[in-house]
C-alpha cells in the first residue's frame, strides 16, 4: 500500500499528485469543448443551447454520487495512511455494490423523466427536442460514468492519480474521434445529429472503464478484490453508515452547487437562446479556470486525509497553506490568459456577434472571482478530509442560495442580463470569508469519518 503522501516535501507531493488530476480535468473539458464546437458550429445555436441545458443536468447527476465518492475516497486515504489494508478492501467492496445500485435506479427514472425535467428548466422550445434526445442517452450511459468516476476517486484516495489519467486519455481520444462520425455519419454509420455526441461520450466511458478494471486485475493492484476477497462485496453497515452520514452532506453540497447552476441557466433561458448560448460558452471557458482549484482541492483532500490517518497534523496545516499558494498562481495565470484572448476564445463556440458580446461581458465580470472560489475549494478540501462536512455544506448554501441566487434574480429583473453576472463574485466572496473563519476557529480537527470498531 502506498503511503507516499505522508512523507517528503508537501509542495512537491501536492504538485505531482495534482498534475494528473489537472490534466485529467483539462482532457475532460477539452473533450466537452471540442464536442461543443462541433455542435455549435454545425448544428446551430439551438442545438448548442440544448447541450448547455442537458450538460447542467449531467453535472447534477454526477453530483448525486460525488459526496458518496468523496466519502469513500477519504475513508480509503485514511486507511492507507494508517496502513490498514483490510479496511481499504471493505470500503472498496461496499462502495462498488452501493454505487451500482444507485446508478441503475437513476438510469431507469431518468429515461422516463427527461422531457419533464427539461420543461421544468424552461428550456427554449427550439432546443427542447435536441436536449431530450441528448439527455436520454446520457441517462443510459450513467452507470458507466458513475463507475469510472467512483473508481477514479477511489484510486486517488489510495495515492494513485496517474493510472486513472492514462485511461482518461483513452476515453477522451475515443470520444473526440467518435463525435463527428456519429453526429454526421460516414459510410454505413448513420448520422445521429446531437444524439451522436451523447452516444460518443457513453461509448468512450464504457470502453475506458472496462480497460481500467482489466488493467487493475492484470497488474494485481492492491485495490482489486480477488476471489477470496469477494465477501467484502456486501452492504457493510458500518461502511454504508459512514458513506451516507459523511457522503450525503458532501453530495448535498454539490447538489447545491449544481442546482444553483440550474437556477442561473433557468433565469438566463428567459432572455432567449442567444443569451443561453453565450452563457454556455462562457461557462465552457470558466470550467478551465476552475480546473487548477479543483485539482489542488482534490489533492489537498487526499494528502490531508492520509496524514490524518497517520496522525501527522503538522503536515495537514502545511498542506492547506501550500495548496492556497499554488491555487493563486495557477488560477491567476489562466484568468489572465482568458482575458487576453476573450473574443477569440468565445468565437470557438459562437457565431453570432450578439452572443459573443454577451459572453465577453460575462467573462469580464466573473472570471477573476474564480481565484476566490479556488481558495474556498482548497480550505474545504482539507476540512472534509477529517470528516467535518456539515459546516462546508452550510457555507455553500449560504453563499449560493441565500446570496447569489436571490441577487441574480433580483438584479436580472431590475437591471437586465449584465447585472446577473455580479452575483458570481459576490457569492464567491461570502464563501471564502465563511470557509476561512471555520478553518481558523472551528472544531473540524475533532471530526471522525466513522467510529473505530471491527466488522
Amino acid at each position: 500500500m502506498s503511503t507516499a503522501l505522508t512523507e517528503g516535501p508537501i509542495g512537491k507531493r501536492l504538485i505531482w499528485f495534482a498534475l494528473p488530476v489537472l490534466m485529467g480535468n483539462v482532457l475532460q473539458s477539452l473533450n466537452g469543448t471540442i464536442n461543443a464546437i462541433w455542435v455549435g458550429n454545425y448544428l446551430g445555436e439551438s442545438a448548442f443551447a440544448a447541450t448547455s441545458n442537458a450538460n447542467n443536468i449531467m453535472f447534477f447527476l454526477l453530483s448525486l454520487v460525488f459526496g458518496l465518492g468523496m466519502a469513500a475516497t477519504i475513508l480509503i486515504a485514511q486507511s492507507v495512511g494508517a496502513k490498514d489494508e483490510r479496511q481499504t478492501k471493505r470500503v472498496v467492496g461496499t462502495s462498488a455494490l452501493f454505487f451500482i445500485g444507485i446508478a441503475i435506479v437513476i438510469t431507469v427514472l431518468g429515461l422516463f423523466l427527461s422531457p419533464y425535467i427539461l420543461q421544468g428548466m424552461h428550456t427554449p422550445p427550439d432546443s427542447l427536442g435536441y436536449a431530450t434526445s441528448y439527455l436520454r442517452i446520457i441517462f443510459i450511459g450513467l452507470p458507466f460514468m458513475y463507475g469510472y468516476n467512483v473508481l477514479m476517486m477511489v484510486m486517488r484516495g489510495a495515492g494513485d492519480a496517474k493510472t486513472p489519467f492514462y485511461f482518461l486519455l483513452i476515453s477522451t481520444a475515443l470520444d473526440i474521434a467518435l463525435n463527428p462520425l456519429l453526429i454526421f455519419g460516414l459510410g454505413p454509420v448513420p448520422a445521429f445529429g446531437i444524439a451522436g455526441s451523447a452516444m460518443a461520450m457513453v461509448i468512450a466511458q464504457f470502453v475506458s472503464l472496462s480497460c481500467l478494471i482489466a488493467y487493475l486485475y492484470m497488474r494485481k493492484h492492491f485495490l482489486r478484490l480477488t476471489r477470496a476477497e469477494l465477501h467484502y462485496v456486501r452492504f457493510d453497515p458500518q461502511i454504508i453508515g459512514a458513506l451516507v452520514k459523511k457522503g450525503l452532506p458532501m453530495g448535498v453540497q454539490m447538489l447545491i452547487v449544481s442546482t444553483s447552476a440550474l437556477a442561473i441557466i433557468n433565469l438566463v433561458n428567459s432572455f432567449g437562446s442567444v443569451a443561453t448560448a453565450a452563457f454556455g460558452a462562457a461557462m465552457q471557458l470558466s470550467s478551465y479556470i476552475q480546473m487548477p482549484a479543483m485539482a489542488i482541492g482534490g489533492a489537498v483532500s487526499t494528502v490531508a486525509a492520509q496524514n490524518v490517518g497517520a496522525g501527522n497534523w503538522d503536515r495537514v496545516h502545511k498542506t492547506t497553506i501550500i495548496g492556497i499558494m499554488i491555487n493563486f498562481i495557477m488560477t491567476g495565470l489562466l484568468v489572465g490568459l482568458i482575458y487576453l484572448f476573450n473574443r477569440e476564445a468565445l468565437s470557438l463556440f459562437l457565431q453570432e456577434q450578439e452572443a459573443i458580446e454577451i459572453g465577453m461581458r460575462i467573462n469580464s465580470i466573473t472570471l477573476w472571482a474564480f481565484i476566490l472560489f479556488g481558495v474556498t475549494f482548497v480550505v474545504s478540501g482539507v476540512v472534509r478530509a477529517t470528516g467535518a462536512v456539515m459546516v462546508p455544506l452550510l457555507t455553500t448554501f449560504l453563499a449560493l442560495w441565500c446570496v447569489r441566487i436571490p441577487l441574480s434574480y433580483y438584479l436580472g429583473a431590475e437591471y437586465g442580463l449584465d447585472a446577473i453576472w455580479w452575483s458570481f463574485p459576490i457569492g464567491f466572496s461570502i464563501g471564502i470569508v465563511l470557509s476561512i473563519c471555520y478553518y481558523v476557529w472551528g472544531n473540524w480537527r475533532e471530526a471522525k469519518m466513522m467510529e473505530s470498531k471491527s466488522a
